[in-house]
């Protein structure tokens, strides 16, 4: 024998062949707590209201169970050992819609068939906010969220940074050409302030080298900038203090993504680093929408305006995307690259739907596997292969007018 079971509004029901009620379990008259059973129901969740149903049935000689919803009825069949059979929607199930307010009076569930619309409105309001509050605890929305913040950072970080050189270069121009990353120069401005300190001395307690300390200190003597008071250093200190302060929390912030990634894609953040897993999970609004793209999308992740562009021009498509950021492909030779970007975003595919799906780590192996293909590659390919002639299109001779292939062009349309 077939029975069909249900998870309504009101609880779990099991229907037989000529669609009698013939097993249940009603939820509390708790809404949330109603709420909760159902999400974890349509999650594929066997929960002690399903099993108390499905052992019910197997009691009155029920062979074959019909589920609507095919994940729980997989997760009964293994959890349970009960053949099952999926039909969406089932003909009991469609029945139980219609008659939901005759079912709860007859189930004892409610007095009066009206009190079940204002359940049916507390218990759809809970289950609404109940996947909405599960769905902002994804951890992978954190790294969408951290990385989107990053990069306000950095663009704030370029912004002031820039408005500290010119503003100080007002002072000490040569500075700027000779100091480029942004937190050297802010530190050495916030801790010795007027060109005058730029001693070499003062310099290597800054642990400047000695010859870099040698050169500035030449290069501070010899300055055509012009004279500052106090005031104006002391607020120029007072910016490069806040901006080495937002390049503190800026590492902050790389280490706490990195953490995130190893806790949410483990296997992504192996293979393709914290900061670039990060980022392709962000374009991609998600880890698991990640690990749905095939690898040719991968591939081209961050270059949606050029590969827009190729197919409205017919220009050439682009071989990568963001993943161009990393050593195995911008550190390779130009002919080589769009090859390893196919390779490395097949690996990146797999690395996705493994901590998506699986949850087990094949990081290293595939780090391996990687390594080991783009070995393969440099060996096959140590030169660029030369480019074929470019054809011409083809010209027609004879007397003047349309060729032939056009006449019929003309004829057929």
């Amino acid at each position: 024998m077939k029975a069909t079971i249900v998870a309504s509004i009101m609880g779990v029901l099991g229907f037989s062949e000529d669609g009698k009620v013939a097993a249940s379990r009603l939820f509390p008259k708790d809404a949330s707590k109603a709420a909760s059973k159902l999400v974890d129901i349509e999650a594929g969740k066997v929960t002690d209201d399903v099993s108390a149903v499905v052992q019910e049935l197997k009691e009155k000689g029920y062979a074959v169970l019909i589920f609507e919803n095919s994940v729980l009825g997989q997760s009964v069949k293994s959890r349970l050992g009960i053949e099952i059979e999926v039909a969406a929607p089932s003909e009991m199930g469609e029945n139980l819609r219609k008659k939901m307010g005759e079912y709860a009076v007859t189930l004892g569930f409610v007095g009066d068939a009206s009190e079940l619309a204002q359940w049916v409105h507390n218990v759809s309001m809970e289950v609404s906010q109940l996947k909405v509050r599960k769905a902002t605890e994804k951890r992978d929305l954190m790294i969408v969220q951290a990385v989107q913040a990053l990069d306000d950072m950095d663009k704030t970080l370029n912004l002031l940074s820039e408005r500290m050189r010119e503003w100080y270069g007002l002072h000490f121009p040569e500075l700027d050409r000779n100091v480029e990353r942004h937190d050297v120069y802010a530190q050495l401005v916030s801790n010795l302030g007027e060109k005058e300190e730029f001693t070499q001395e003062n310099l290597e307690k800054l642990d400047v080298s000695k010859n870099k300390a040698s050169q500035l200190a030449k290069v501070a003597k010899s300055s055509m900038g012009g004279t500052l008071r106090d005031s104006d250093v002391k607020q120029i200190q007072d910016l490069c203090r806040y901006i080495l302060g937002l390049f503190e929390e800026r590492g902050n912030l790389e280490r706490y993504i990195g953490e995130l990634m190893d806790e949410v894609a483990p296997s992504t953040s192996v293979l393709a680093g914290a900061t670039l897993g990060a980022r392709l999970i962000a374009i991609a609004g998600g880890l698991m929408n990640l690990a749905k793209m095939p690898s040719s999308t991968i591939q081209v992740l961050g270059a949606e305006k050029a590969l827009f562009r190729a197919l409205t021009t017919g220009a050439r498509p682009p071989k990568h995307g963001i993943i161009f950021q990393h050593t195995c492909i911008h550190g390779s030779n130009r002919w080589l690259r769009g090859k390893i970007a196919r390779v490395f975003a097949g690996r990146l595919a797999i690395a996705a739907r493994t901590d998506a799906f699986s949850g087990s780590f094949i990081g290293e192996k595939l780090k391996a596997d990687l390594e080991k293909r783009i070995g393969e590659l440099q060996k096959k390919y140590p030169e660029p292969k030369p480019r074929p002639p470019e054809r011409r299109p083809m010209q027609f001779r004879g007397k003047s007018g349309p060729s032939p292939r056009r006449k019929e062009y003309g004829r057929r349309g």
